[in-house]
This record gives structure tokens, C-alpha cells and sequence, in this order.
């Protein structure tokens, strides 16, 4: 059974919302992937699991999903000053591409 908290959300939703809480220094976020290759599947499944999640944690930040055919996957951040921090998401599983973006929370 789901408790409800007393703006209607459930702990369960808060508690992601919290894990995907990119913080104040973070802009702009950017995920690039191929729609097909192999070494995407991870950030695509990324896509598809959390990406309602971690716009509801940051609905003032733009949350961008670029496909190309090609691609290496990465996800970028525009930070505070304009600074750009990338990292690679080739082969990654879903929840290891969750991890690599709460490096940016803690930048």
C-alpha cells in the first residue's frame, strides 16, 4: 500500500523526484543517442523510464533529447557562467545513465 503525502503524491513519487533533482547550477540538460545502435540502448531506456520524472524534479530547466542517426550517446549540462560539462553514456544501463546525471546535482 502507497501512503499519499499531503500534496497528493505518493512517497514513492517523491522519492524519485528527489533521486532526479538536478539542482541550481544545472541550465540546460541535454541527452544524445541514436535511435538504433546498441550503445544507445541504455540512454533510450533511460528515455522511455524516467524522462516524466526528472522533468517533473526540474520544471524550470529545459530538458532536451536529441536523436542522430550515429550519435555517441552523452549527456551534456550548461551550467551556471555558461560552462558545459559532457559525459559518455555509450553501453550504460538505464540506471547507470541515472547515476552519471546525479554527478551533475553535485557539481
Amino acid at each position: 500500500k502507497t501512503a499519499l503525502c499531503t500534496n497528493g503524491t505518493s512517497h514513492t513519487e517523491t522519492n524519485m523526484a528527489a533521486r532526479l533533482a538536478l539542482g541550481p547550477r544545472v541550465r540546460e540538460l541535454r541527452l544524445l543517442l541514436c535511435q538504433t545502435s546498441p550503445a544507445s540502448t541504455g540512454a533510450r531506456e533511460f528515455v522511455n523510464k524516467h524522462y516524466a520524472d526528472l522533468k517533473a524534479a526540474n520544471p524550470t530547466t529545459p530538458v532536451l533529447i536529441r536523436e542522430c542517426s550515429g550519435v555517441e550517446p552523452q549527456v551534456c549540462a550548461r551550467l551556471e557562467r555558461g560552462e558545459e560539462q559532457r559525459i559518455a553514456l555509450s553501453d550504460l544501463s538505464a540506471d547507470d545513465v541515472l547515476a552519471q546525471l546525479k554527478k551533475f546535482a553535485s557539481a
